[in-house]
């Protein structure tokens, strides 16, 4: 096994991280002032448009998406480096479009939903929301109520969803729902696509998030979808999902070791400047083993991280890897995070520094795309399915 880059995956990373320190970093101290007056904690429009119009300029735009689109048809495993520098900042700015739903469709378009679907959104023209969960129904997907059934040419689709990013900005929404309770979420649930706007597809309310994000209810009330809406196989929506949810895993993997190499570097600057009853707080054993201890398992992340990318590009079984790779970094982002801001005192304290705003968004990371708990339940099954029948 090669750790080693190449050529062509360490130019890409430092171009991101040039663009990050050059462009994103320096509106830090403007997004953390104006959420510190009660304004909004994410980019604003005009400030989006600016660093999209740059990423363009670079060709920092449809890294992976498929060539024929004007895409780079990078895999989850060069994108890595690209999460990896990217995370490194209060700012949430990603280049679009989101690597996730990209996968998923690729897996999943028919030529017609290509063309319609696919095509703008790998050009990052085009927005997507996904609705997976729904109220009561925690992480699991064999709960799902939203049902779906056919009546003549037309699917008929009633239910509700909750937790959606970008649902009142998407011009599509991938929507999951079951086509047959009786199997769950293995054979009986479908995904579809739904267009802005149509009727049926009712945005009840949004929910404010920790770290500046919304989030969206919505209310599907006897929405009707042409055949033709059937995002792959019918029954198997949870399959290509998977793959989706394995990518948003890896991603979030990458993003949260930037995280935690950026509360690191923040650490370790202060506490070589900073003195306390006469030493440096460099010095104080508590720090440096708060630092060593950090850098350890910062360095196993990173390893567990693009050992897994590698297994996904492969198309090999990684659902474990996947959640093992949520599960560490966002605990050790956590916990890197917190003792950066322990080590600052009362500044880091406070929402001039960039420690709290990440904190909240890590803090959002333990929960969506499966909660620590779950993850740690997954993990233990397949350790025990050799030992205990029917696991």
């Amino acid at each position: 096994m090669d750790f080693q880059l190449t050529d062509e995956q360490q130019m890409l990373r430092d171009l991101c991280a040039r663009f990050r320190d050059d462009y994103v970093r320096p509106l830090e101290n403007k997004v953390l002032g104006r959420e510190a007056q009660g304004g909004s904690a994410s980019l604003l429009p005009e400030e989006t448009e600016v660093l999209d119009a740059r990423a363009k300029e670079l060709g920092l735009y449809a890294l992976d998406g498929p060539e024929e689109y004007g895409g780079s048809n990078l895999d989850c495993t060069t994108m890595v480096g690209v999460w990896e520098e990217m995370g490194q900042t209060c700012i949430e700015y990603y280049f679009p479009p989101d690597s996730p739903n990209l996968r998923m469709l690729m897996q999943t378009c028919t030529e017609d939903q290509r063309k319609k679907y696919l095509e703008p959104y790998s050009r990052g023209e085009a927005i997507s929301a996904i609705a997976i969960s729904e109220p009561g129904g925690g992480g699991d997907p064999a709960a799902m109520t939203t049902r779906a059934t056919l009546d003549g040419d037309e699917w008929v689709i009633n239910g509700r969803k909750i937790w959606i990013s970008k649902a009142d900005k998407s011009d599509f929404t991938i929507l999951m729902a079951s086509t047959d309770p009786s199997k769950g979420a293995r054979g009986g649930i479908s995904a579809f696509v739904v267009e802005k706007a149509t009727p049926g597809f009712i945005i009840q309310r949004r929910i404010p998030m920790l770290g500046g994000r919304n989030t969206y209810e919505i209310v599907i009330d006897n929405l009707r979808l042409p055949k033709e809406a059937l995002l792959g196989e019918l029954g198997n929506g949870f399959g290509p999902m998977q793959l989706r949810l394995n990518t948003r895993r890896v991603q979030m993997g990458a993003w949260c070791a930037g995280k935690t190499r950026y509360a690191l570097d923040l650490m370790k600057d202060w506490v070589k400047q900073r003195s306390t009853f006469g030493a440096l707080l460099a010095d104080r054993q508590a720090i440096q083993w708060w630092i060593a201890d950090a850098e350890m398992q910062l360095h196993a992340l990173r390893l567990m991280v693009y050992n897994t990318a590698d297994k996904v590009d492969r198309g090999q079984q990684a659902r474990t890897e996947c959640s093992m790779v949520k599960l560490m970094a966002t605990e050790l982002a956590w916990d890197t995070i917190d003792k950066a801001m322990q080590a600052y005192g009362g500044m880091g304290m406070t929402r001039e520094m960039p420690l709290a705003m990440m904190a909240n968004h890590v803090r959002v990371m333990r929960v969506y795309e499966g909660p620590s708990e779950v993850h740690r339940m997954l993990i233990a099954r397949h350790a025990l399915q050799d030992r205990i029948p029917g696991l």
